[in-house]
């Protein structure tokens, strides 16, 4: 019987975040499982929508068995510590010993994201690839899934077989493409023979509004790539939009072709990436300040609820979830009907809990990560332990658990779902959980860049991504890097080369 390891180590890293991410991140993470052993990888995944619960799935389905390892993820932040990337890398490549130790394996899938920066190791995936690869050998199958917005570099190329990055953003195919990877892997096992695999860079970069899927340009980029993909020959053609918040030279857009010759390779890459480049000036997508954003969504009459996305604060994209700049513009103008979330916040949570449903209390509010709460008189109307299943799209059937939550009335027409640990605004239920329903309110304001689409434009009047304080800059190109490569442009349309 064919038999497989699988497991999984995901970060997303903001270089210029202001928290770092440690062992604590990923042992309870919020509206993801908890960090998984062995033991009990198998069951906890299986009902989620991460990569690895389509490995499972697949694996399964063929009767495959499973050889479970580690498997953990954290919420964007800052670089991961020493400390956190030693103790998970070294549990995954133990617990692959162990594996091994059990019986022979056939090949290895891998569930990571492609924008993990260490302390110690700017490209993080290619270490933990390559130690994967010196405890398995040069000859064993390696598959790996991966986030479309990871700098999928090199050095990740040359130590796997394959590479399947999600078709999507907002990222509603994340166990497809888990699905995807395994099947190239037990394809790989069957046939006796890899690939052959080509990397191609590209010399500029995009923010992410700029990224989403759903609308043009990076549809019609899709679009594109799966046709090239269904080429004769192909085995995988992915195309990662790159993460531009990571200092190190690997930062970017990038593809990996892999098909049955280098040249059927090769071919696929160079037109995706003509592609990519002839569409590059539909990539500047503009966004407005909060108080633009507030006042058109007062002034907006449409059936069902404004959405204000505040993207610079997006802990999707390494923001703390706590920034208070669009609340405070939802305040002073005067905003009715309206309700943000999540507002990061474990003291401000802690003291609602303590007063209890129905007090009246003042709170410095948020700013923890930046120094600038917002101080308000709030009215407790609603408390949670804040422990739910999201229903959306992208996460449907992940448990959350984001310690005690309240929800909070700080102005006439103004009302904050405070949580205790970050999560991204992504899914409904993260208002549901305090008695909210989203498609009721006027104005739905959530801290996310571009995921929250998949679950709240479709109950949407309109859908406004604006800009307040926050490290997840619309324009990544005013951070202060030092390490990119030479060459790279920053900014979709500008001929101006970092370095």
């Amino acid at each position: 019987m064919t038999r497989i390891a699988i497991g999984g180590f995901l970060h997303e890293s903001h270089s210029f975040a202001p928290l770092p991410t440690g062992w604590q991140e990923f042992v309870k993470p919020g509206g993801f499982p908890p960090l998984q052993r062995p033991a009990g990888l198998i069951e906890a995944m299986r009902p989620t929508s991460a990569p690895i619960a389509g490995a499972i799935m697949v694996a399964e389905e063929a009767g495959v068995e499973l050889a479970p390892l580690v498997w953990c993820f954290a919420n964007p932040a800052g670089p991961v510590t020493a400390e956190a990337f030693e103790r998970i890398a070294s549990l995954l490549v133990a617990s692959l010993s162990d594996a091994l130790e059990a019986g022979p394996i056939d090949g290895v899938y891998l569930d990571l994201h492609g924008a993990m920066v260490a302390v110690d190791f700017d490209d993080a995936e290619a270490e933990v690839l390559r130690r994967v690869r010196a405890v398995v050998g040069p000859d064993l199958p390696i598959a790996v899934s991966l986030d479309p917005h990871a700098n999928k570099t090199a050095e990740m190329v040359a130590l796997s077989d394959v590479l399947v990055p999600f078709r999507t953003y907002p990222h509603v195919d994340m166990k497809p493409a888990g699905a995807q990877a395994t099947r190239l892997l037990l394809r790989m096992i069957k046939e006796g023979r890899k690939p052959a695999k080509l990397f191609r860079d590209l010399d500029f970069w995009t923010p992410l509004p700029g990224q989403c899927t759903m609308v043009a340009p990076m549809a019609d980029v899709m679009t594109e790539r799966a046709r090239l993909g269904a080429a004769p020959g192909i085995w995988e053609l992915g195309f990662c939009f790159g993460f531009p918040y990571a200092d190190f030279p690997g930062c970017g857009m990038a593809i990996a072709a892999y098909a049955d010759t280098h040249d059927q390779a090769g071919a696929a890459a160079e037109a995706l990436a003509a592609f990519i480049a002839s569409k590059e000036p539909e990539f500047a997508l503009g966004v407005a300040t909060a108080a633009e954003g507030v006042a058109r969504a007062m002034a907006r009459g449409g059936k069902g609820p404004v959405v204000l996305a505040d993207t610079q604060d997006n802990p999707g994209g390494g923001g703390h979830g706590d920034t208070t700049g669009l609340l405070a513009e939802l305040i002073r103008q005067n905003a009715q009907g309206a309700v943000l979330a999540p507002m990061n916040d474990a003291e401000a949570a802690a003291a609602c809990h303590a007063a209890g449903e129905g007090a009246r209390l003042t709170l410095d509010l948020g700013g923890k990560s930046d120094g600038v709460p917002l101080r308000v008189d709030a009215v407790v109307e609603k408390l949670s332990d804040g422990r739910f299943t999201l229903s959306g799209p992208m996460g449907k059937g992940n448990p959350a658990d984001l310690g005690p939550s309240a929800l909070i009335r700080v102005a006439p027409g103004v009302r904050v779902v405070v949580v205790s640990r970050k999560m991204q605004g992504h899914d409904q239920e993260l208002f549901r959980q305090v008695g909210v329903e989203p498609a009721e309110q006027t104005i739905v304001a959530v801290k996310s860049s571009v995921h929250f689409r998949a679950h709240f434009q479709p109950i949407a009047s309109e859908v406004i991504v604006v800009t307040a304080p926050g490290p997840v800059v619309a324009d990544p190109a005013i951070l202060p890097f030092t390490n990119l490569r030479p060459g790279l442009r920053l900014r979709p349309g500008d001929n101006r080369a970092w370095g």
